[in-house]
């Protein structure tokens, strides 16, 4: 049998804890996709390609960043980095997670198929971008907006004009995630010659930044939900995380250094608008 310490080692590698960051948002859309729920049999193959999806891209990033990440404070107690798992590891994990993307892919439709291989290229290219461009940040927003366009692939088999907004809506959505956490690694990406959004403008600059992307990414989630017909109460929850997103950006720029508040906020906010989602599909009888 497998350890409980390994257990927790490799829930720790595959960073189950973060699940809540981005799981909400594939349920939702995949809700609002569906009209309700989907069968079983679409909900199984989507949730098994995102977390296959997930797995490679982190596992990847891993491998891919194991040097930089003896150097980080933040990162080298991880575990490829501390070499507690081998490089060959991490890559035996990414080629398991790209395998069980393709083959959900290939089981949901033609064009899930199609466009498997553009995820998968943009979830293992993000790792080399910060060593190229201050424009890491945004293509890691670009990473997290794969979200809504994969569900309503999954479900109908084509990418609709209103998918693109919830697109939209989860790049600016994500690329603010990402300038709060980068502006934890400043020092250390600036002493390894690598670069972000946060280096680019400024601490004080993306902080500033910050709250115009979630309230542009708000805008576009609140006419999402109109053009999805999800009515009222999706828009009052959006109301409510507009609200926390305020609070906590001007806690950011009160307190610059309590970037973890602000991350762990988002995992809140995540479950808000699929408990948005779900509220309103109940009240319109299509749940």
């Amino acid at each position: 049998m497998i350890g409980t310490g390994r257990l927790d080692e490799l829930s720790r590698y595959l960073e189950l804890g973060n699940l809540g960051l981005n799981l909400p948002f594939a349920l939702a859309f995949l809700l609002v996709a569906s009209d309700g729920f989907p069968s079983v049999r679409v909900l199984v193959l989507v949730v098994l390609a995102f977390l296959g999806a997930r797995t490679a891209g982190h596992s990847f990033n891993r491998w891919a960043d194991r040097e930089y990440d003896r150097q980080n404070p933040r990162t080298r107690s991880r575990a490829v980095a501390a070499g507690r798992y081998p490089p060959g590891f991490a890559l035996a994990v990414t080629a398991t997670g790209a395998a069980v993307l393709l083959v959900c892919a290939a089981l949901l439709n033609p064009l899930a198929l199609l466009l498997s291989p553009v995820a998968l290229l943009l979830l293992l290219g993000y790792s080399y971008t910060k060593r190229l461009s201050a424009l890491t940040t945004p293509f890691l927003g670009l990473v997290e907006a794969i979200t809504p366009a994969a569900a309503y692939v999954a479900v109908r088999g084509e990418l609709p004009l209103v998918a693109l907004l919830a697109v939209g809506g989860m790049l600016l959505w994500g690329t603010a995630f990402e300038t709060i956490h980068s502006l934890g690694d400043l020092d250390s990406d600036r002493t390894l010659g690598l670069h972000s959004l946060p280096l680019l403008l400024g601490a004080d600059r993306s902080r500033e930044l910050v709250p115009a992307l979630h309230a542009a990414a708000l805008v576009l989630f609140g006419v999402y939900g109109w053009a999805a017909g999800l009515g009222l109460p999706f828009e009052l929850v959006l109301g409510a995380i507009a609200f926390g997103a305020a609070e906590a950006d001007l806690h950011l720029r009160r307190h610059p250094t309590e970037i973890r508040r602000s991350f762990r906020r988002h995992f809140l906010w995540a479950f808000l608008f699929l408990g948005g989602v779900v509220a309103s599909l109940l009240l319109l009888g299509r749940l």
